[in-house]
Formats: C-alpha cells, structure tokens, sequence
C-alpha cells in the first residue's frame, strides 16, 4: 500500500498544489475512509470509504510525467523529475525529485489580429484583459486564463460566432537564455475577412405544462412587437417573463444577458426547468438572431408536511409543520404560503400522566410578489437578484401551564433586492404588532405577592406597537462555499415613534403607569439593532476555520421601560453557546436557585421565560474539517468548537440579580463551552449532530465557574456537585452535556 508521498526540489508555493498530479490511486488513503471501507464495503461490493491505494509502478510513471508538465506550464521548461520507490514490510512510499532548472520569462509579447473592429475591441479592454506581460515567468495556466477572457470580450459584444479557436499563441523559445518570445494571435473564420457582429430579432418564449408536454390550445399573442409568448399551461402573463429577459430586440448579442435571464427565471421559483435561451440565424442575412426560450413550470399547488421529536433530559415534545404552497397565484409567478406550526412539550414522558407544559402554534399567510410593489414607478432592479416584494400576516398563540398564554398577531410589507450579487437589502417599511398576554390568576398573585410586578409587565399586558425594519447583508451569496471571505449581516428594529409622535399631537391619555395610549392601548416604543459578523478561512483541502461575533442590543425609550417579550435576547440553542439549552443561559451571572430560594412553584412557573436579556454579545470558533468521503452515499465531516458570551439586562433588575452588564465584570459573567460535532453532508442538504460541554458556567462564582475542570469527574456519573446543585434548584439536574441535531451548518 502507497502510505508516504515525498516531493523534493519544488519551490514551497507549489508544494500544495503538485500533490494533486500524483494520480489519486497513487495517494495516500485516509485512514479514516480506510477503516469505513474495510468494515462496510464488503470487499468493494459497496462504495463505502475508500479502496487500498495499492502501490502501480505505471501510475507512479503517469504521476512523474504530470508533475513534470505541471512544471513546464510554471515556466521550467527544462525540468526533469525522477521517481524512486521505497518499500518497507508492505507500506510504500513514493519519492519525486525534481530538478526544476532555470525558469523561463517571456522576454517579447506582441499581438497579431487580424479584423480590425476584433483589433480595436481587445485594445480598449486590454488592460483588464492581459494576464501575462513582459518579464512574467512564462505560465501556460495564466495564458488559457487570458484567452478565456479575451472569449468571453467577444460573447460580450456581439460576436455571436466567434469561436475559442479563433485564439492561440506562437511561441519562439531562446534556450539558452531561458527566454520566450511570445505571439497572441486572433485570427479570422476560415473564408472570412472578419468576425460578425450579431443583434437580436424577435424572442419566442414557450411554456409547456408542468409534464413537459404541448397538450391542447396554447395562449398565444406577441407583445411589444418583440416577444411571441406561447403558453400550454394557460397560467402566466407574458409580463411575469418579458420583465427578466434581458436581451431586447436590437440590442447586439451578449451572453451575459443570455446567461442573466436563465437566471433570473429560474430564481422566480415556479419554473422546473429553465435551459439557456437558443438563437437562430435570420434567413435575411443580416446578422441578426431569433431567440427561444421553453420552460416548463412546476405544479401549481404543493403541500409539505414535516415532523419532530424532541427528547431532552427526560422532557419530550414534538413539532408539526405544515406548508402550503400556491405558486403564481394571480399568472404573475406570484408564491402564496400559508404555513401552520404545531409544537408541545411535556413535563416528562408524553404519558397521560402528563400534563402540558408549553405549547406553540404559529399561523402564517405570506404573498410573495417577483417585483417591487409601490405607488411609485420605480425601475426593476434585477440585474443581480429577483427583487421581491412581500405581504405577511402571523398569528402566533403560546400558553405556559400554570403561567400565561400570548396572542401576537403581526402584518408587515417587506422588499428585498440586490445591490450586487454581493449586498444584499431588506426593507420592512410597515412593521404592526399587536400581543396580548393572560397571566394565570394564580400566578399573577403569586408575582404580585413577591413585587415581581416587571414580570407581570412584561408577559401579561396588552400593548401594539408599529415600525420599520431594515437589514444589510454582504457575501451572503458565498456561505458554505470553500473560500475565504468575510460575511456581515446588520439589523435595525425601530418601532413606536410614529405612534408617539401621534399621541402628542393628539394629546390622547395616559394609562396608570403614565404611559400614553392610542386607540384606548398603550403603544411600545424602543430600537433595537443586531449585527453578525463572520471570517471564513480555508485552510486546505477539506479544512476551515471559521469565527463569528454576533451582537445585539434593544433599548427601550419614551413611552417604554422594556422591550416587547417577543423582542428580548435570549441564550443557548443550537446556532448559538450550543453548550446551554434555548432560554437557559443567563442573563449575567443571574442564578435561579439564589433568585428564588425555596419558591419551587415561582421556579417552575418562570422556567424557559426568566433568563432573557436586551445586550446580547456571542462569539464562535470553529474548525471544521473531513473525515470520509464516502459514508453511506454521503460525505462525513467533523468539526471542533468553542461558543463564548452571553445575555444581560441593560441595568440592575431586582427579578434579575448579578444580570446586568456591567464591562468591569465581563469575563466573569461570560459563558464558555467547548465542543465536537459530525456533518453529514448530503449535497442538497447538512444534518448535523455537535456534542457541547460546559466549560465555564457564569451562574457560579470564582473558581466554581470552571465546572468542566473542577467537576469533570461528574462528567458522566453522578456525585457531591450534581446533587448539591439538584438540591438547590429544585430537582433539576445539572447537565455537563449538551446534544444538539440540526439541519445545515451553525453559521
């Protein structure tokens, strides 16, 4: 078996990439992928990890002779590499020594090209164009890369038939000087004294049924002189169409816009099947082209249904989603959803023994439109992205046994577009919300009973507010893609002022706690902001490494003391410190069982609803690396984590202790966990599995804080910190673990 490979005299900067010229039967296997294979492959019955890379001594020749082309097209044109074999027991390892020679540069650059529009063209482009100049070591690689380049100028401005072959380079090797002399030759179509120029005639665009097929009468007219719309479906105005296809009727063939309107046809998501545009010559002879484009759409109407069930430190639950989708519901390729969301969870296992202890529905209607809706005549911006324009309307119901059940009902207006296919906004002019919280009569006493009356405030009174909300996205477009890169995300929230400028000026009452009112509710006002940075850099082949900072703060103002409920930051989960359960982290150093002592009842009552905070700050590093490449039909990779921060309270709250930020203690009230995790990457999907532990644990003090060094032998057994910590809070166990399944990657 190949086991080492060992590359002598390159220079360091291709010592990474040469590897990749020794044949891939001829590279060492990982011994990961080597186990997999050896248990479940069944002697190559199953693609499962990889096969034994067993030593060829005609691939190690194939491997020589491709490292010494990789070489000359690096401009050592007089390099000779040797191979040698050394075995020891049954390991092979395989030894190239190169000797790479002078390195050859072009010495001499000049141009012949024949047609002189084609000559004029590449001249005012050459700037951009040229990859290589005088004096640059001569790299094949850099010249295909211009020639490319000097391709697609040409697809670009009208030379519908200009072909790859129409460029080559000569080149004239001096070797004993180790210079080249080098031509860049464009020359003309054979029987030709030049390229053609080519404009577009007429668009015919044809739209089949969702089976693909020409069945019965289509609907057919022409628009605006220039599109012949022919539509078996009979379900589309030609107008959700002609307004993304870019190429117009007189304009000079560009397969940008060729490869633009695939795109943007397809992104309006009610296409199954969106080919590039095809073109045929007009018999007239002059130069210009008819274009076609056949779609076929999907079905009209689809229904997905999807399941969860949720086990968790004796806790059981589950989710039900529904989703119906109608797609171009008024023949615009408009989308309808209506979604309906489903979830419970248990005090234990869902027995009848068992009561409830929350439960969640959400309703939600959304009409997305493919364009921007406004009282304005505004251009479509759509060369780097569909724009979208969304209707939203959300009712969500949420009850907590033996403490409060919440309606929230809320509309918005939301329009989406691309600056570039790197910035991407959203705008939510009109943002209403409506909530309203009943507080169990029991639990209410109970509050009021303890001066807990901020809790009472803000889980059980009535209040709307009405704002507008504003998102700024860069390098969306390259998450989960193998580059280095910077991605930002920002967010502001901003909500009441309108209301209360109204209020004024109307001058309407106010309630008991002096707040003002309007239309007999007391309106919330506040800003809240959020930004969620990231830097992705790739390592290597298969490795990463990734960090994010998100932060988040929501201040309350005028007519507000505190955030909405629905508002407030919350810690834990599995995006965030994966270590804590969602709603289970802070706020600060804030401790439940210090904070209510022997009150079991209060205790269990506020549990989930308690730890919130209006300063959230949140830091991830993650290395992320592969295992196998083949596991089961899939590609296994791991990942090793740390999740740091917190959640706390703008200022001291006497139902919050130790849970206001407070800069001069912010490492100790910070939350540390540390972790591992699988990805199976499916392609079209990532499930992933990430094992987190508590490192550091705020809600202690000093040296306590570091749970997972003192009391790691508690890891997994029980012993004098997990009882102790189970006696003061009431039963509940302490846990160093936290299992965290989830669909795509954290960030």
């Amino acid at each position: 078996m190949v086991r080492k490979i060992t590359i002598n005299g390159v220079d360091k900067q291709y010592q990474e990439a040469i590897v990749n010229y020794v044949d891939k039967e001829q590279q060492p296997n990982n011994w990961l992928n080597l186990q997999f294979y050896y248990a479940f492959s069944r002697h190559g019955k199953k693609d499962i990890g990889e096969a034994p890379r067993i030593l060829d001594s005609d691939l190690v020749e194939f491997s020589r002779v491709q490292i010494e082309k990789f070489l000359a097209h690096r401009g050592y044109l007089k390099a000779k590499v040797e191979d040698k074999i050394r075995i020891k027991g049954k390991k092979a390892e395989l030894i190239f020594n190169a000797t790479e020679g002078p390195l050859f540069r072009i010495q001499k650059l000049q141009d012949s090209i024949e047609d002189p529009h084609v000559k004029t063209l590449y001249n005012a482009n050459k700037a951009l164009l040229s990859q290589v100049k005088a004096g640059d070591p001569f790299d094949v690689d850099s010249l295909a890369s211009e020639r490319e380049g000097i391709f697609q100028l040409m697809k670009r401005n009208g030379y519908y038939d200009f072909f790859r072959q129409s460029i080559n380079y000569n080149y004239d090797t001096a070797f004993n000087k180790s210079a080249v002399a080098v031509t860049r030759i464009i020359s003309n179509p054979p029987d030709d004294d030049k390229h053609e120029i080519y404009t577009i005639n007429n668009t015919t665009i044809t739209i089949y049924n969702s089976y693909g097929r020409a069945v019965g009468k289509a609907d057919t007219m022409r628009v605006d002189s220039q599109f012949i719309f022919v539509d078996y479906s009979h379900r589309f105005k030609p107008s959700a169409l002609t307004n993304y296809i870019f190429q117009r009727k007189g304009d000079q063939y560009n397969i940008e816009k060729q490869n633009l309107t695939t795109s943007r046809l397809s992104e309006l998501n009610v296409f199954r099947n969106v080919p590039n545009p095809t073109y045929t010559k007009t018999a007239d002879s002059t130069n210009r082209l008819d274009s076609r484009i056949d779609i076929i759409p999907l079905k009209h109407m689809a229904n997905r249904i999807e399941g969860e069930f949720i086990f968790n430190r004796g806790h059981t639950g589950f989710n039900i989603d529904n989703t119906f989708t109608d797609r171009n519901l008024f023949k615009g390729a408009e989308i309808l959803q209506l979604k309906l969301s489903w979830s419970v969870l248990f005090n234990g296992a869902a027995t009848a023994g068992n009561s409830i202890q929350n439960q969640d529905f959400k309703a939600g209607l959304n009409l997305v439109y493919p364009r921007i809706i406004s009282p304005f005549k505004l251009p479509i911006p759509g060369k780097y992205g569909v724009p979208h324009t969304t209707i939203s309307s959300n009712y969500q119901l949420f009850f907590q046994e033996g403490l409060v059940s919440r309606k929230s009902f809320i509309n918005s207006i939301t329009y989406d577009w691309a600056e570039t296919t790197q910035k991407l906004h959203s705008l939510t002019p009109i943002n209403i919300e409506f909530s309203k919280g009943i507080i169990d009569p029991v639990a209410q006493t109970q509050l009021i009973g303890q001066n807990r009356y901020s809790y009472v405030y803000l889980i059980g009174r009535t209040i709307f507010t009405a704002g507008s909300q504003y998102s700024y996205q860069l390098n969306a477009n390259k998450l989960y893609t193998a580059n280095t890169f910077t991605y930002f995300r920002g967010t502001i929230d901003a909500g009441g002022n309108t209301l209360s400028l109204m209020s004024k000026l109307l001058n309407t009452r106010k309630d008991t706690l002096g707040q003002r009112t309007l239309l007999g509710q007391t309106f919330a006002q506040y800003t809240k902001a959020e930004t969620d940075l990231r830097f992705y850099r790739r390592l290597g082949t298969d490795q990463a490494l990734v960090f994010r900072f998100n932060a988040g703060i929501g201040v309350p103002y005028d007519n507000s003391s505190q955030l909405i409920f629905e508002k407030d930051f919350y810690g834990g989960g599995s995006n965030d410190i994966r270590a804590w359960l969602p709603r289970t982290l802070g706020p600060g150093q804030f401790n439940r069982a210090t904070a209510y002592g022997s009150d079991t009842s209060l205790r269990s009552r506020l549990k989930y609803l308690d730890q919130f905070g209006e300063i959230k700050l949140v830091g991830n590093l993650e290395y992320r690396f592969g295992l196998i490449g083949n596991f089961f039909g899939s590609k296994l990779n791991g990942a090793f984590f740390t999740d740091f921060g917190n959640v706390w309270r703008l200022k001291p709250e006497t139902d919050s202790p130790n849970g206001a930020f407070d800069f001069s203690k912010l490492f100790q009230s910070t939350a540390i966990g540390i972790g591992t995790g699988l990805r199976f990457d499916l392609s079209f999907f990532v499930f992933r599995l990430d094992m987190a532990f508590k490192f550091k644990d705020p809600q202690f003090t000093g040296s306590d804080q570091w749970v997972l060094l003192k009391h790691g032998d508690e890891l997994f057994r029980a012993g004098a910190f997990k009882h102790n910590y189970q006696v003061a809070n009431s039963g509940d166990p302490y846990s160093f673990m936290q299992l965290n399944f989830g669909i795509g990657l954290p960030f």
